[in-house]
């Protein structure tokens, strides 16, 4: 693949997303727009527009005459999220045991499929996003409109909040198909039961779950090179 082919941005967005996922990029690290563009042997005005849309998916903090760095949610803004996905969650569960189609539950039992083929290919991007799809479709088919786009912002922030401090994805892979996953299937199954106060207990427990393998030890050692981090991907496409 040319370095100069349409899916160039495309390829620059996953390599940088992936670094942060696997831990090479830790929150703070500074994106010197002059250091990647070296990196990926494009332009600056290729850099660019990537980091606008990892600011716009608040991946990155873009601040005037300082430029991008890692977003760093604080410690406080990490758990209030899992607070208010715990507090409406709960009840969206609830509501959807009463609504959910068989159709519904198929599309469910999809997802979780999807999430455990991509975390066993240690694809864990897309095994993110999958688990936030799980939690959107209940409340999206749950019918309550203004919860649900509280959720849509909470799980957005939980994404990053998982970049930033979960345990080493390369480590934990396994663990996390067992729990995640796992966790995600017996929900399903309460729901197909109809059982409702059992959904929204498996629902609290698993947020609990994921909010307690959260390390918000400061991380270690300097920051990485982004010309030594980034340069493989010049001779691989």
């Amino acid at each position: 693949m040319s370095l100069k082919s349409p899916a160039t941005d495309q390829l620059i967005y996953d390599r940088v997303v992936s670094a942060i996922l696997d831990h090479r990029l830790p929150p703070g690290t500074k994106l010197v727009e002059d250091r990647l563009a070296s990196a990926f042997g494009v332009s600056r005005t290729r850099i660019r527009p990537v980091l606008v849309r990892l600011a716009n998916e608040q991946v990155v903090k873009l601040t005037p005459n300082r430029g991008a760095t890692i977003a760093r949610p604080s410690e406080q803004e990490a758990r209030e999220v899992f607070e208010v996905r715990r507090l409406i969650e709960s009840q969206l569960v609830e509501r959807f045991v009463d609504r959910a189609t068989p159709e519904d539950l198929q599309t469910l039992a999809q997802c979780i499929r999807e999430e455990e083929a991509a975390r066993d290919a240690g694809e864990m991007r897309r095994a993110i996003r999958l688990s936030g799809d799980f939690h959107l479709l209940i409340a999206r088919r749950a019918a309550q409109q203004t919860m649900e786009r509280i959720l849509r912002e909470m799980v957005s922030r939980t994404s990053l909040v998982l970049m930033a401090y979960s345990a080493d994805h390369s480590r934990a892979r396994r663990e996390a198909t067992a729990c995640g996953c796992v966790e995600h299937r017996a929900l399903l199954a309460a729901i197909r039961l109809r059982d409702a106060r059992e959904a929204a207990r498996l629902m609290r427990t698993h947020l609990d779950r994921l909010e307690s393998q959260l390390d918000f030890s400061p991380p270690a050692g300097r920051a990485p090179d982004l010309e030594s981090l980034f340069a493989p991907a010049v001779g691989a496409v």
